[in-house]
């Protein structure tokens, strides 16, 4: 099942929520998001800088990340980045295929 990050800043409202929810309510709202698309939470880190959350989520595709993504913002609580992950092997793959690439100006 493909990785993906979800990073998460909240807005001042959305920090007033975690206040009352507390992480460990955050935690569960949150899996029960991803879970309901068919994934699972990997790894799910409260941090302070440019996000609030940062989580590592296994979503069947890109349709139900973007869905996760697309509800947790429209909560207007809340702005998402998502990123989808590569494995070591995913990597070695793409790296052994062959393309034709002009750069620009060449």
């Amino acid at each position: 099942m493909p990785k993906y990050l979800l990073e998460a800043s909240y807005t001042s409202e959305g920090l007033q929520g975690l206040i009352r929810d507390k992480a460990t309510g955050r935690r569960e709202a949150i899996t029960r998001a991803v879970e309901a698309t068919g994934g699972k939470v990997e790894t799910l880190y409260f941090s302070f800088g440019e996000h609030d959350v940062v989580i590592v989520m296994e979503v069947n595709d890109n349709v139900s990340a973007a869905a996760i993504a697309i509800r947790v913002s429209a909560s207007g609580l809340v702005r998402t980045k998502i990123t989808p992950l590569l494995t070591i092997e995913e990597v070695d793959q793409s790296i052994q295929k062959t393309i034709e690439y002009r750069a620009p100006g060449a």
